[in-house]
C-alpha cells in the first residue's frame, strides 16, 4: 500500500489533489498524507491534531480533507432530576468546551434544582423547516401560486414524503414579497435533526410545483427558513424542537445555596435579560444559554452552526409567596439522535450518557428527552449566572476558576 510520505509527496508535485488520497490509501494513511502536507508547508506541527482516538473512515461521512482531530475537553453537570415529557429520572448531562468555570457553574445550578425536586422540561412544538423562494410575474400570479399551493398541498406532501421513510411534511406556510413567493415548508424529522432530509423532501415538492404553476424555482433556500442565522421567524414559529423548562425554588433555597433572595433574582432578570435585551434588539433574552447549548452541542455531535437559532430563547422569573420561580423558553432547538455527527465514537457516547442514542421508540421521543435535558441544562445555567449576578460573586467565580 503506497505510505503517507509518498502520497504527500505526490501532492506537492501536482500528480493528486488532497481529495483524490483517499482514492489512493485507506482513511487513516490519507489523513497522514495530508498532515505531512500541510507540515511541510506551514511549519505547523500537528502531532497532537494526528493522535486521535477512532479510525478515520468513521468521519468519512462528515468531514473532507481531513487530517486528525481537535478533541475539546468533555465535562458532566449533575445529576439532575428531570421531569419531561420524554425525558425523566436523574440525568447527567455531558458538555464540551475550553470556557472555564462553565462547568462549575451549571453543576452548581443542577445542584439547587435538585435541591428544589428537579426541573419540569416540555417539547412544546416541533417541525424541521425548508423555505424555497419562486420567481412570478407579479402579484396575480403570486396570489395564484399561493392559492394553488393552498388547494394542492396533499400533492406536495405525497412528492416529498416519496423520499423518505421517515420524515412527514406537516404543512406548508406561503409568504409573498412583491413578485417573490416563499413556502415554509415544516417537517417531522422524527429522531434525525432533519436538514438534509428536509432538503431533498422539498426539492421533489419544488419540482411539482414547478410542473403545475408559472412559477419559477430561484432556490431551494430562501432564507426565511432559516438555518444557521438569528431570525425572528424562529422566534416566533419555532424551528426544530420549541422547548421549556421551569422550576420553583423554595426562597430558602436560594437564600442558603445562591446567596441571593428570590426577589433580587427576579429584579435582576428583568432589568437584564428583558428591558437590557429589549433596548439592545436582541433575538435572545436570556443570560446565556448559547454556552449550554455550545458545550452540549459540541460534546454529542450536533451541528455546532445552529447554536445560532438554539440560543433564541427567552428566560422568566417570578416570585410566588417567597419562593423563585425560574423559567427558559427556547423556541428553536435543532437537534437529532441519529445521523450527522451522532454517528462518531466520542459523540455516541456522550448520547449514551443521556440514554438517547439512535432511534426512539416512539420514533422522535430520543429527539425529544434530548431538547428536553438541554432546556434543563439551559435552565441551570441561567440560574446560577444570574445568581451570581445578583449575590455579586461572578468575577470571583471566574478569577478563582482561572478563566
Amino acid at each position: 500500500m503506497t505510505d503517507a510520505a509518498d502520497l504527500a509527496a505526490r501532492v506537492r508535485e501536482g500528480e493528486l489533489r488532497l481529495h483524490e488520497l483517499d482514492d489512493h490509501a485507506d482513511a487513516d494513511v490519507a489523513a497522514a498524507a495530508r498532515r505531512l502536507l500541510v507540515e511541510t508547508e506551514t511549519g505547523a506541527s500537528l502531532d497532537s491534531v494526528g493522535d486521535y482516538g477512532f479510525p478515520a473512515e468513521r468521519a468519512e461521512s462528515n468531514i473532507e480533507n481531513m487530517v486528525g482531530a481537535v478533541q475539546v475537553p468533555m465535562g458532566v453537570a449533575g445529576p439532575v432530576p428531570v421531569n419531561g415529557g420524554a425525558a425523566s429520572g436523574e440525568a447527567y448531562l455531558p458538555l464540551a468546551t475550553t470556557e472555564g468555570a462553565l462547568l462549575a457553574s451549571v453543576n452548581r445550578g443542577c445542584s439547587v434544582l435538585s435541591a428544589a425536586g428537579g426541573a419540569n422540561a416540555r417539547v412544546l412544538k416541533s417541525g424541521m423547516t425548508r423555505a424555497p423562494v419562486f420567481r412570478v410575474t407579479d402579484v396575480v400570479e403570486a396570489e395564484a401560486l399561493v392559492s394553488w399551493v393552498r388547494d394542492n398541498t396533499d400533492r406536495l406532501v405525497e412528492a416529498a414524503e416519496s423520499t423518505t421513510s421517515h420524515g412527514e411534511l406537516l404543512g406548508v406556510t406561503p409568504y409573498v414579497v412583491g413578485n417573490s413567493v416563499y413556502l415554509r415548508f415544516r417537517y417531522d424529522t422524527k429522531d434525525a435533526m432533519g436538514m438534509n432530509m428536509a432538503t431533498i423532501a422539498t426539492e421533489a415538492a419544488c419540482d411539482v410545483v414547478e410542473a403545475e404553476t408559472e412559477a419559477e424555482l430561484v432556490a431551494l433556500s430562501g432564507n426565511l427558513c432559516t438555518d444557521k442565522k438569528p431570525a425572528a421567524i424562529n422566534a416566533v414559529e419555532g424551528r426544530g424542537r420549541t422547548v421549556t423548562a421551569d422550576v420553583t425554588i423554595p426562597g430558602a433555597v436560594v437564600e442558603d445555596r445562591l446567596h441571593t433572595t428570590p426577589a433580587d433574582v427576579a429584579e435582576l432578570n428583568t432589568r437584564k435579560n428583558l428591558v437590557g435585551s429589549a433596548k439592545a434588539g436582541s433575538l435572545g433574552f436570556n443570560a446565556h444559554v448559547a454556552n449550554v447549548v455550545a458545550a452540549m452541542f459540541l460534546a454529542t455531535g450536533q451541528d455546532e452552526a445552529q447554536v445560532v437559532e438554539g440560543a433564541n430563547a427567552i428566560t422568566t422569573a417570578d416570585v410566588r409567596d417567597g419562593d423563585l420561580y425560574l423559567s427558559v423558553s427556547l423556541a428553536s432547538l435543532e437537534v437529532g439522535t441519529v445521523g450527522g455527527g451522532t454517528k462518531l465514537p466520542m459523540q455516541a457516547e456522550a448520547l449514551d450518557v443521556l440514554g438517547v442514542r439512535g432511534g426512539g421508540d416512539p420514533p422522535g421521543s430520543n429527539a425529544e428527552a434530548f431538547a428536553e435535558y438541554i432546556a434543563v441544562g439551559a435552565l441551570a445555567g441561567e440560574l446560577s449566572l444570574l445568581s451570581a449576578l445578583a449575590s455579586r460573586h461572578l468575577s470571583s467565580a471566574h478569577a478563582e476558576l482561572g478563566r
